[in-house]
């Protein structure tokens, strides 16, 4: 088993934790989430790396340490969403619904 100096294992467990918590939020009602249609009108890049970018940029400026951190979390979050995307867009055989 690896031992993780900086508690990665632990890390990315609360990460799936908070990406758990989003399918219950009021914009993922149904099956089709909103950006199920920003991604099939081709503009997922643009909204993930932006709200990437709107994230980085907001990062310690708004709110107390734990709004920074979970501004951090959103863009993780995010950012597994532009690979998503990614991958979509360079092979489909990455990718199965």
């Amino acid at each position: 088993m690896i031992k993780y100096k900086y508690k990665e294992n632990e890390l990315i467990n609360e990460l799936q934790e908070y990406i758990n918590k989003t399918y219950s939020e009021h914009y993922s009602t149904g099956d089709i989430q909103p950006i199920d249609v920003i991604i099939d009108s081709g503009y997922g890049t643009g909204f993930c790396m932006g709200n990437i970018t709107k994230y980085l940029n907001r990062y310690g400026h708004k709110g107390d340490p734990s709004e920074h951190r979970k501004d951090l979390m959103k863009i993780l979050h995010y950012t597994l969403l532009q690979l998503y995307v990614h991958d979509k867009k360079t092979d489909s055989t990455l990718i199965k619904n």
